[in-house]
Order: structure tokens, then sequence, then C-alpha cells
């Protein structure tokens, strides 16, 4: 059966529900709900890991609004997932609610969360896939690329200076950004598994790498729900740097690799990582292909000479400079206080295929 103008529109919108959600250990996916007329009945999309998918957000808007979507036609972004993770699965949903009919972008092509379409099918829930595919596909390119190599999805964080340094001549630091730049990066924290910092980093800051309520109170969430705090290098972290804490949430990887820290945290279940460590760190993860999101907070101030935010990318002529697009779905740019916030990931090169979710 061939997707009717209907379809084609809500496909649209869903990718634009997509777009709201936030980055991390699961990919963006919205989903719309038609009745048979083709109107619209209920949207819904993902808004990070632990939370519903798209899929069960739309069916649980229907249901608190008192709307009968048995028969009607769900419009996602990804094949539904048929699996157990966090929560349960979409296809199992799809099927309990009563839809008649399900039109998805892209295939689930991981090992445990596929087969929701097929499973679908079974239960006699007509299924098609393919619509606007490629658009999802590059939603998602570096999310799928990161479960592709069995490694986190990795989030680099930088605060700089107008003309691109993290700290002055003298080496301060802190601070060059806003209390609202600050404040800001701690939701940045709070949504991700481990936090990765150099020993470098630890020397000259003393960081507590902690998800805090707001800049200088006690931390809000409870020593189970931070995340790991990662230093890595060679150079041992002191007995007393805050970093350690006393929860047991600390792990020093003594490597300046950050394929092995990413293959070390992977193998603990850690699925978003946020990299934090000052320039060297970012850099390496850079160089290393590893970044998958680039979040830049940029003070109105000028530094005229210090550490750069970027060094030893191996760039040597302009055209081997590291491509970069504003992400729509970070909303690209907006301010934090007095300072720019700018949200980036790496240009795609090629049609990576889509991992669902």
């Amino acid at each position: 059966m061939a997707f009717n103008a209907a379809e084609k529109t809500a496909m649209a919108q869903a990718l634009e529900l997509a777009r709201r959600g936030v980055r991390g250990a699961n990919p963006l996916v919205g989903a719309v709900i038609l009745n048979n007329d083709g109107a619209v009945l209920v949207t819904g999309w993902h808004r990070g890991a632990g939370t519903l998918h798209a899929e069960a957000d739309a069916l649980a808007n229907a249901a608190a609004a008192g709307i009968d979507v048995r028969g009607a036609t769900m419009v996602v972004t990804l094949e539904p997932c048929n699996h157990t993770g966090r929560t349960g699965p979409c296809s199992q949903a799809i099927m309990a609610a009563g839809l008649g009919r399900v039109v998805y972008a892209a295939a689930d092509t991981t090992s445990d969360a596929a087969g929701g379409a097929a499973a679908l099918a079974a239960a006699g829930v007509e299924t098609e896939g393919g619509l606007m595919a490629g658009e999802s596909r590059d939603l998602n390119h570096r999310w799928s690329a990161a479960v592709r190599e069995s490694r986190p999805f990795v989030t680099v964080k930088t605060a700089q200076s107008l003309d691109g340094h993290t700290a002055a001549a003298d080496g301060t630091s802190q601070w060059i950004t806003s209390p609202e730049a600050r404040e800001d990066a701690q939701e940045l924290r709070a949504r991700c598994d481990a936090i990765v910092a150099g020993t470098g980093t630890v020397q000259a800051d003393n960081p507590r790498l902690t998800v805090r309520s707001r800049p200088g109170t006690a931390d809000a969430a409870e020593p189970q729900s931070q995340p790991l705090r990662v230093v890595m290098g060679t150079t041992e972290v002191p007995a007393g740097a805050a970093v350690r804490g006393t929860d047991g949430r600390f792990l020093q990887i003594h490597t300046h690799d950050p394929a092995v820290v990413l293959s070390g945290l992977h193998a603990r279940g850690v699925r978003h990582v946020l990299v934090e460590g000052g320039a060297t760190v970012a850099s390496a993860f850079l160089r290393a292909g590893l970044a998958d999101e680039l979040v830049v907070y940029t003070a109105p101030k000028l530094l005229g000479a210090g550490t750069p935010s970027f060094f030893g990318l191996g760039v040597s002529t302009l055209t081997e400079a590291q491509a970069w697009r504003f992400d729509a779905a970070g909303g690209a740019f907006r301010l934090t206080g007095p300072d720019l916030r700018l949200q980036l990931e790496p240009t795609p090169e090629n049609n990576e295929p889509t991992i669902g979710h």
C-alpha cells in the first residue's frame, strides 16, 4: 500500500517532534496518530533515556485525553522496538491499544530490539516502512554510529572566551562563563551516565563533577543517580581530590586513549558520556573522531592569549578541517545569560545505516 498525503505530512511532523528530544543514550523519535480521515488525533516524542518512547508517549497522551485510537494509524520516525529495556516494548503497546496501521521511517537493525514490524504484522496490524527514511537516518546518524561501534554516545562540552580560549595566559579559567551558563551545563550532566575529565583538569580546578540543583549548593541527586565520575590519565588522582567523593561513583582509567576509555565504560553499561575535562581531553576525543555532539558556551570576553579550546587535531590546511553543522534538534544556538550556547554535530560523510531504539 502506498503512503497517502496525510501520512507524508504526519511523518514530517513526527520528525519535527523528534527534534524536541535530547541527544544521548537513545535516538530522537517522534510519533503522530491519525484517524481514518487522516486528521491528527494525538502526538508524542521521546524525551530521553528512561522516559516513554515516542509511541508510548503518544498512546499515553491519547489515554489522558480520552481519545479512542482503535483502528487508527500511527506514523513514527523509527520502527517500533520489540524489547524490554528501561521501558516496555512499543510493539506490544501498539497491539494492546488496537491500532490498525503503523507507518515508520527507518528499520530497527539492533539485535536486541529488532522485529517490531514483524511482530505487529503477525498480530494483524498493517505495517509499512520506508517513508522519509533518509531524513530519519540523518537525524540520528551519530547515535547510530555509536551503537554500531559498541561505544557510548559522546557529548563534548567546553566553555571559552570569544577568541577561543579556555584559560588565560596565566592558567586561570574560573570562571570564563556566567552562572547561567554553568547552571545550563548542569542539565547536560544530569542526562549523562558518566562525566569524563583529565588529570590536568583535576589538578588545576579540583572539580567535583557532580549534578547539583544550582551552583554552590549540595548535591540534589541521590548518590546512585549521580553520573559516574571518570578521570582519564596516568597521573594518580590524589586521595583528597573532590572528584573522588565518598559515594563510590568514581573511576580512574589510566590511559590517554579515548577509545580505551569508551570501551571500558561501555562494558560497564554506560551509554552516554559527557567530556568536560579541559582542552587536552576534548581535543583527544575530537582528534579520534569520537565526539558525537559539541556544546560550546562562549563568553563575550577577549583574552588575546591563553589555552586554546582545541588543539592538535591534525589539521594542516583548510581542506582538512573537521566539518560540523548546527544541530536543529538542540536549538543550535541561544543565549544563556550573557553567553552564547552553541550545539553542533559532525556533518555526516555518507548515509549510515539507521539503528532503532
